[in-house]
């Protein structure tokens, strides 16, 4: 029988990420043309599994006596994902897999997979019952790195992340929204951004709640020149354009900047973009303020990138902070004495955050918490915003970010 498109899509981005470590970005965008809603779909249920990954496989460890080859227990991990997590009725899920085996060239699996998926759906959701998800689901070096907030954060990337928007000042917000106290306006999980009234005519872009803090913070002036280095996709850009800066989006990957274009288009709001490298770069001039949104493990991220801790290992960071040492150098570089510098990464990790200030040997000027009054817990003591995804729980979370503020002598 032919394979079911979802699932058939499901199980290419789930192979994508743990066979050969793709982002899951990257492996939807790589998939063939197909119908929106199943393409959708698809990702949802990779999404699923990928989030709660090792409950699953804690799941299936009581139903399978021997390790199964990996496609099988890909199969295996959509149908228990499909059952579990996402209440698929359990003719569907089972049957839909089992034919996916015999499509994908497994057909002597097809009865073991019937089997198991069949008592997994017999136990249902009592089967997550006294399982710990949050430890089981987390890679034991992310847990250990998070420290006592390891918990809190784990816990939070068992949930979709909801959608959040930054309004062009002056747009109406479309209804269905609730507007965060920061005033980001917040929409429910699976909300098709697209499908919102102004999306086309640009009264809104894309933006997790934590996300817009960084250029908030820089409070930006009218007239003032301002950098974004590593601009794309031009959210920052964006807010610093809106509050009246000259400013110079650089970025160096000419796909990125395709979609930066696009994007300030879209929103009808001006930039200069550069492509350059940002620590190479010599624009002849000096600026009032510059921000610097850093490459980096993108940890923060997981609710809305649950491939992360599938393909990101510890040893990748200590590539991603000499390469954020040097965007910071050259940033300081390019402000004008008095000038800001604002530095910040959607890092959970400690290496990526206090620590590469503190490599710069300068004093950072701290934030204080009356300049974020919609949050103010995401000030930390020492006067760096710092938020992770179990703040405003009960609001639907936030990404974890980290900023400092520096001011060139």
């Amino acid at each position: 029988m032919p394979a079911n498109p979802t699932r058939n899509a499901a199980f290419d981005l789930l192979a994508a990420v743990l066979d050969r470590r793709r982002a899951l970005d990257d492996a939807l965008d790589a998939l063939p043309q197909m119908d929106p809603r199943d393409r959708a779909a698809a990702h949802r249920l990779a999404a699923a599994a990928l989030r709660r990954l090792g409950t699953l496989d804690a799941v299936l460890e009581d139903f399978v006596s021997r390790e199964p080859p990996a496609p099988v227990r890909h199969l295996l991990r959509l149908g228990a994902a499909d059952l579990l997590l996402l209440g698929t009725p359990a003719h569907a899920a089972v049957a839909t897999l089992v034919d996916l085996a015999r499509a994908r060239g497994l057909p002597k699996f097809a009865g073991l997979i019937n089997a198991v998926l069949r008592k997994v759906a017999a136990g249902g959701p009592a089967l997550l019952e006294g399982l710990d998800g949050p430890k089981l689901d987390t890679p034991s070096w992310l847990w250990g790195s998070w420290g006592a907030e390891a918990r809190v954060i784990a816990e939070a990337h068992q949930h979709e992340a909801p959608l959040d928007l930054t309004l062009r000042p002056g747009a109406a917000a479309p209804d269905g929204g609730v507007t965060l106290p920061t005033g980001t306006l917040r929409f429910p999980p699976g909300t098709r951004v697209t499908d919102l009234p102004g999306y086309a005519e640009g009264a809104f872009w894309v933006q997790d709640a934590a996300a817009a803090l960084p250029a908030s913070l820089l409070a930006a002036r009218p007239g003032e020149r301002i950098a974004d280095l590593c601009a794309a996709p031009g959210g920052k850009t964006a807010q610093l354009a809106a509050a009246g800066a000259a400013v110079t989006a650089v970025e160096k990957d000419s796909r990125r900047i395709a979609r930066l274009r696009e994007n300030l288009a879209r929103l009808r709001l001006d930039a200069e973009i550069v492509e350059a490298d940002a620590t190479r770069w010599q624009p002849g001039v000096l600026f009032d303020a510059v921000l610097l949104d850093a490459p980096c493990s993108s940890t923060g991220t997981i609710r809305r990138h649950p491939d992360i801790p599938h393909h990101k290992r510890p040893r990748g960071i200590a590539a991603l902070t000499a390469t954020q040492d040097a965007l910071l150098a050259a940033a300081l570089r390019l402000v004008r004495p008095g000038g800001r510098v604002i530095y910040a990464v959607c890092s959970l990790q400690p290496e990526e955050g206090a620590t590469r200030i503190a490599a710069t040997g300068l004093a950072h000027d701290a934030f204080r918490k009356e300049e974020l009054p919609g949050l103010p817990e995401g000030i930390s003591n020492q006067g760096f915003l710092r938020t992770h995804p179990g703040l405003w729980a009960d609001r639907g979370g936030m990404d974890g970010f980290f900023a400092a503020r520096l001011v060139r002598p």
